[in-house]
């Protein structure tokens, strides 16, 4: 007998909202942990699948976001089904929490948790809170309130902020959730139909990542608009398009503030000797040599 789906849920999704998507052959499923370069893959996806340097419509609109609280679940199962391109779906649910199907492909990447940690303060405190708090309500009724009440108030301080994401027991955000999605796509990482990449491999060689990910998705290039796609992938156009590319766009309280830096080592004007050997005991204590030395390009 197969071991159950486990639950993954937090203030902004479940991964419940599952129940009742119809995968097809073909479909792309994109599971990340949080900012680790989702919407960066999402865009490349959209790019590799549409074969064009710009997205037929928002971003938000062709990739879906299934585990969201930020639509009714029927409302997110009927944009899904009408979709009659090849789908990319968005999901911050772990492996061993998605639903399982050969014919999909299933994404994801990892980066430096120390970048990670600096970069969600930066999204937390981008994001127009009220509203995504009346979306989630919209979206689930009057169960709304269990995870809102809960929430308490960041800390003062980026530093102080940094070390409770590093210290976090959520299933979702946090070191110790990053590290278990992380974990679930490297076990599975020479299965053909999974990938995982690296925030650093697509700064590094873009155009090396981009093909190798068609290749793996059977997508033929076209060479004579291959360099646009490319291009169209790069941090500054993104963040130039942020209008149509930053995901759930109604939430932000800048677009393209959330598209920040797009930069490997924000983290060393924060964190000094004393800090790092905190730091590598505590990824000691998450992961194993193996991951954390892939994660951490440069050592910790």
């Amino acid at each position: 007998m197969a071991a159950p789906t486990p639950r993954y849920r937090n203030i902004f999704m479940d991964n419940a909202r599952w129940d009742g998507v119809e995968l097809r052959e073909g479909d792309i499923v994109i599971s990340t942990p949080a900012k680790c370069g989702t919407t960066w893959t999402q865009i490349i996806c959209g790019l590799l699948v549409f074969g064009r340097p710009e997205l037929p419509r928002p971003l938000d609109e062709l990739s879906i976001w299934v585990d969201a609280y930020f639509r009714p679940h029927e409302e997110m199962l009927a944009l899904l089904e009408a979709q009659d391109h090849r789908r990319f779906i968005k999901s911050h649910t772990p492996f061993d929490g998605l639903p399982r199907d050969e014919r999909v492909t299933y994404v994801s990447i990892g980066r430096d948790p120390r970048d990670v940690g600096v970069s969600i303060d930066n999204h937390i405190a981008n994001m127009d809170m009220e509203k995504a708090m009346r979306l989630r309500a919209m979206a689930i009724g009057p169960e709304a309130g269990d995870f809102a009440a809960a929430m308490e108030p960041p800390a003062p301080t980026l530093y102080e902020r940094f070390w409770n994401w590093v210290y976090a027991d959520d299933e979702l955000i946090g070191l110790a959730a990053m590290l278990r999605h992380v974990e679930g796509f490297w076990e599975h990482r020479d299965d053909p139909n999974v990938v995982l990449l690296h925030f650093d491999d697509l700064k590094t060689d873009l155009e090396g990542q981009m093909r190798a990910l068609a290749a793996t998705l059977g997508i033929a290039i076209d060479e004579r608009v291959w360099p646009e796609l490319v291009r169209a992938a790069t941090f500054d156009e993104v963040r130039g398009r942020a209008e149509t590319l930053a995901p759930e766009n109604t939430l932000w309280k800048d677009r393209t503030v959330f598209f920040n830096k797009g930069t490997s080592g924000q983290w060393k004007d924060l964190l000094d000797d004393a800090d790092l050997e905190r730091y590598r005991a505590r990824i000691d204590e998450l992961t194993t040599p193996e991951i954390a030395a892939w994660l951490h390009r440069d050592g910790i």
